[in-house]
């Protein structure tokens, strides 16, 4: 494990070169001028020599590559750069809002799994049944549903309609502190909306895992011993199911991303999104290749911790091949 753990952090030193360097060549060719994303409107009025003057405080008039390692050399140490248009260091943009999109995500991805895997073995174990059928069919209209539209939807339903839970943010409007209480109800809508819209791949690759599963010979051979059906099921079919969904933990994380953006942007939740938006339009190199930098960590990790799990699942596979 160890060694496989190694291996993988070594071969993400180049993956997070590229994507640095990517980022800083993007923002390099994009007709955006982060001078004049800075000054705002005073930049209309301004002189040539003070933009000049605000370029090289900025950095921004240095060559590409220069400008780059600048960056690079600097996030080693720490300082990630300050955020030309929050005005801020951008480890404190990152630190004040990385833990609420972490709360979200995990809430959101704890769901999907949890959910998906208990709707997966249930379809399985009545293969073609009337809940086989109308879960999947729920599953693959989720699938194609985007997750913005399922935001909205979930606000005119549960918040407009129903008034049962807050439409977005982090607390209740008339109040200025944030609570456990607000907190949790604030966090029901978009996290059930970010973890419905990862749900349908963890439903169908345990339907689809336990299903073979309950077809093979150990499994048919645990029934004929007498063993009751639910740890069959559990002690049988599901650890051998759930193999090929340990797999799709790692890839989903890009989505999950994806999604987790587009979802903090309707519920008004005060993650990293706004940042990203910001950072993204204003083309601010420090904050953008940071955001960058993390969203590529945190896939990384994911895809290393699918391969961890699988080990761990299946002894027959070895850690150091």
């Amino acid at each position: 494990m160890a060694r496989l753990t190694g291996r993988r952090l070594g071969s993400a030193v180049p993956v997070l070169l590229a994507v640095t360097f990517g980022v800083f060549a993007v923002a390099a060719a994009s007709p955006f001028d982060p001078v004049q994303a800075y000054a705002g409107t005073a930049g209309l009025t301004a002189s040539q020599q003070n933009l000049d003057q605000l370029r090289a405080n900025l950095g921004v008039d240095q060559p590409l590559v220069e400008r780059w390692w600048s960056w690079l050399t600097s996030a080693l140490t720490g300082d990630l750069g300050d955020s030309s248009v929050l005005r801020q260091p951008v480890a404190d943009v990152i630190a004040e809002r990385i833990g609420w999109s972490a709360l979200l995500a995990t809430a959101a991805f704890a769901l999907a799994i949890l959910l998906g895997t208990a709707l997966g073995v249930l379809a399985a174990r009545r293969g073609g049944g009337w809940l086989d059928r109308c879960v999947s069919s729920a599953a693959y209209t989720l699938e194609a549903a985007p997750a913005f539209w399922l935001g909205l939807l979930a606000i005119w339903f549960f918040a407009l309609k129903l008034g049962v839970l807050p439409a977005g943010g982090l607390t209740d409007t008339a109040s200025d502190t944030v609570t456990l209480g607000q907190t949790a109800s604030h966090l029901v809508l978009p996290a059930g909306v970010l973890g419905l819209s990862q749900l349908p791949w963890f439903f169908l690759y345990v339907r689809q895992g336990v299903g073979d599963a309950l077809a093979e010979d150990p499994v048919r051979g645990a029934r004929a011993r007498g063993l009751a059906e639910r740890t069959v099921l559990t002690g049988h079919a599901l650890r051998s199911g759930m193999l090929p969904m340990l797999t799709l933990i790692g890839s989903r994380v890009p989505e999950l991303i994806t999604g987790a953006l587009l979802v903090e942007t309707v519920f008004s939740w005060p993650g990293i999104a706004a940042a990203t938006v910001q950072a993204a339009t204003s083309v601010d190199f420090p904050l953008l290749a940071a955001l960058t930098v993390l969203a590529t960590v945190a896939v990384l990790l994911g895809n290393l911790l699918s391969d961890l799990l699988y080990g761990l699942a299946d002894p027959r596979v070895g850690f150091d091949g």
